[in-house]
């Protein structure tokens, strides 16, 4: 079928045809990929040769691999091409969106995040449960070499306080990356914090109060949660879409409804959805919040983990994101260990300052030294280009598992970055009672419900992927999905 024969049939149902050619020809080869006839991997057609075939331009094609590209649908390999993405699922649907909410919840998850984190931290148990990646992907043997030649050779300048900001060649280094996202930014708009948690835990500190409403995702990161449980703030669920993200006309009635002192959102493939909202969708949220005065609190830890040509852009480098506190670390690209991160807290520059202050006083010198001379030498890009392939090589193993194993009618995302799936079991389904049963057969996984102020979600699980894929953690799958299929036949 070609596009033009595509436009037809949509006239002849009483369809809408689509109102360019370019996301005609997206429309068909994502037809073509569900229906088997494109496989994960596989090449397609060269621009030219598809351009001919369907007698239209070659910059149309070419637009048409881009927005699928931009979408994880595609990867472009430099001199050779564009693939299917080896993550593409074939035979599960995407999770549901999630409901409205319309009213905030308080937060009470402390004890069940603390249960999870103890269980994902065990050795004995196949890791599933806990989102960091596996030390034997990292290999940060390089880091380490930088750490132990300044403590080596400078270990006495090195063990000292810091200055609150951190220190300034890592803030410089930080700003320089910046410049690749479209952003520009001074190494003195940088506060290096003790991993992304600190950074949104300042960042909440310096807008909202105790008994403030804070806007978030749902489902969302259960560390985000339980710092609003800790910090004594309401949570204001929205509903959130697997592609297209939080429902951004649902958010407009809910802020017209009622005050909201910050939203709190990750950019960039997000825990544990995966999505990342689409340039157009994040420009109508930040003219949404700009008209209401609210902030935005943008945590881009898993931005650096795209499997797409080109990264993802943050909303603080769009037109409009000036009101935004931005947030990322180390910890899922580099190193856990280091618990390095920073803030860009923007006007609420001086706010966060005074809070590092009270809260940590500084950043431990060493490590940031460390990743400041990593970060100069270039051996950060070379790390990540291997890490996004492993990891791309990761969720392709874990989907088509989840595909072999689970319940037929089980949906799961299919994040373009990051590590980690979000898998949809049948309503009714108690991922609770599968996970006491997984734990007795060592398996550990994050149950849904820790996802959510308002316990929603039961019937759903996060699944992590970063980890080096093994025998042992592919018949943990196999056996969790085995364990699942009973219970819903039960």
């Amino acid at each position: 079928m070609n596009t033009g024969t595509l436009q037809r049939n949509r006239q002849a149902a009483g369809n809408v045809p689509a109102p360019h050619r370019y996301e005609q020809l997206a429309e068909l080869i994502v037809d073509t990929i569900d229906n088997g006839t494109l496989a994960p991997g596989e090449r397609l057609p060269s621009v030219r040769a598809v351009s001919e075939q369907h007698g239209i331009s070659i910059s149309t094609v070419l637009q048409a691999y881009r927005l699928l590209e931009d979408r994880g649908v595609l990867v472009a390999r430099p001199q050779s091409g564009f693939y299917v993405a080896a993550t593409q699922g074939g035979t599960l649907a995407l999770p549901s969106a999630s409901r409205l909410r319309s009213k905030a919840s308080t937060v009470s998850i402390s004890g069940a995040v603390a249960a999870l984190l103890e269980h994902a931290s065990n050795p004995a148990l196949v890791p599933l449960g806990c989102a960091v990646p596996d030390a034997a992907l990292l290999r940060s043997h390089r880091l380490d070499l930088a750490l132990a030649r300044a403590a080596r050779q400078h270990g006495d300048r090195h063990n000292v306080y810091g200055t609150p900001r951190g220190d300034p060649r890592l803030r410089r280094e930080i700003s320089r990356r910046a410049m690749r996202i479209g952003h520009a930014l001074s190494p003195d708009d940088v506060v290096i914090t003790n991993g992304c948690t600190e950074a949104f835990t300042l960042a909440l500190s310096a807008v909202a109060r105790p008994g403030d409403t804070i806007a978030v995702e749902s489902p969302t990161y259960f560390g985000f949660l339980h710092t609003l449980e800790v910090l004594g703030l309401k949570v204001l669920e929205l509903p959130t879409d697997p592609v297209e993200g939080i429902h951004i006309e649902a958010f407009a009635r809910l802020l017209d409804a009622g005050p909201v002192a910050a939203c709190l959102l990750s950019s960039s493939f997000s825990n544990p959805l995966g999505v990342s909202m689409p340039d157009a969708r994040k420009r109508e949220l930040l003219a949404l919040l700009a008209r209401h005065g609210v902030p935005l609190i943008e945590d881009d830890v898993y931005g650096d983990i795209h499997f797409a040509r080109e990264r993802p852009t943050p909303f603080i480098a769009l037109d409009g994101g000036a009101n935004t506190l931005y947030c990322s670390s180390f910890s899922k690209s580099l190193a856990p260990g280091y618990r390095v991160g920073w803030i860009a807290p923007g006007k609420y520059a001086q706010q966060v300052v005074d809070r590092k202050l009270a809260f940590s006083l500084c950043s431990p010198v060493l490590p940031q030294v460390a990743l400041a001379d990593f970060l100069a030498s270039g051996a950060y890009d070379a790390h990540m280009r291997r890490l996004r392939r492993l990891l791309e090589e990761n969720l392709r193993h874990l989907t088509r598992a989840i595909e072999a194993s689970f319940p037929a009618e089980t949906r799961v995302s299919r994040p373009a970055g990051g590590f980690a799936l979000w898998v949809e079991l049948p309503r009714g389904f108690d991922s609770r009672a599968l996970f006491d049963a997984a734990l007795e057969l060592g398996i550990c996984f994050a149950p849904g419900d820790v996802f959510s102020a308002s316990r929603r979600f039961r019937n759903c699980l996060r699944l992590s992927a970063g980890w080096r894929w093994s025998e042992r953690i592919e018949e943990g799958v196999r056996r969790l999905g085995q364990l699942a299929g009973r219970q819903h036949r039960s």
